[in-house]
């Protein structure tokens, strides 16, 4: 008989994951104030605790175990599958990696990464010639790469939902908000009336079914 692969005590792989999504972020957000780190450092923070939580030691698992082994008798919280803890609440009978959480977790986090490339894209241009970004992601929301930063933890929340994690979702995500608003307020100074008749009619996080053209 061999013994079965660990589930946990894989910090080679908490490293490696942590540092691919947070180089990927830096990448994005080239942070440049002290709130610009603040907001990349509390990302940061989430991702470590996430990955850390995934493949290094499962706190949240050890801190419930009482509850869930009385809750849901037979089920082995230290195997991996059995930390997709939404799978197993929900009572879903699928193999995890295909379970409608997970499912949902992969749209959302791609949906994110894609939403976070489209808008750098828009917005490196716009920068480089120095003008309003209004086309692709931000001619439906004002603040398209923070949206995407959000679907992407959303995203991993459904996939691995931890204690840390779910404290520290609304935390990051009222950061992201706050750093919109100030660039927003940076924007208006720039481009003056023209920022604010685009920013009048096109919605800051949540686009509307039908899309109204700021006023010439």
């Amino acid at each position: 008989m061999t013994d079965a692969a660990p589930a946990y005590g894989l910090w080679f792989l908490v490293l490696v994951n942590s540092a691919v999504f947070i180089l990927f972020a830096f990448s994005f957000a080239k942070p440049r104030s002290r709130r610009d780190w603040r907001s990349l450092g509390a990302f940061s923070a989430f991702i470590v605790a996430l990955f850390t939580e995934m493949y290094g030691f499962p706190l949240t698992i050890y801190l419930l175990s009482g509850w869930l082994g009385s809750r849901y008798p037979g089920v082995d919280f230290l195997s991996h599958d059995a930390g997709h803890l939404l799978e197993v609440l929900f009572g879903w009978r699928a193999h995890p990696h295909v379970g409608p959480f997970h499912i949902a977790s992969y749209a959302l986090i791609g949906g994110g990464f894609w939403l976070l490339a489209s808008a750098w894209k828009v917005l490196h241009a716009a920068q480089r010639t120095h003008t309003l970004a209004t086309d692709g992601p931000y001619a439906a929301i004002r603040h398209p790469q923070y949206a995407a930063f959000v679907l992407i933890l959303f995203g991993f929340l459904l996939q691995w939902p931890t204690i840390l994690t779910l404290a520290m979702f609304p935390v990051l995500a009222y950061m992201y908000l706050r750093l919109a608003r100030r660039e927003e307020r940076e924007m208006a100074d720039e481009f003056g009336d023209a920022y604010r008749r685009y920013a009048a009619a096109t919605p800051a996080f949540f686009p509307r079914l039908r899309q109204q053209k700021p006023e010439n």
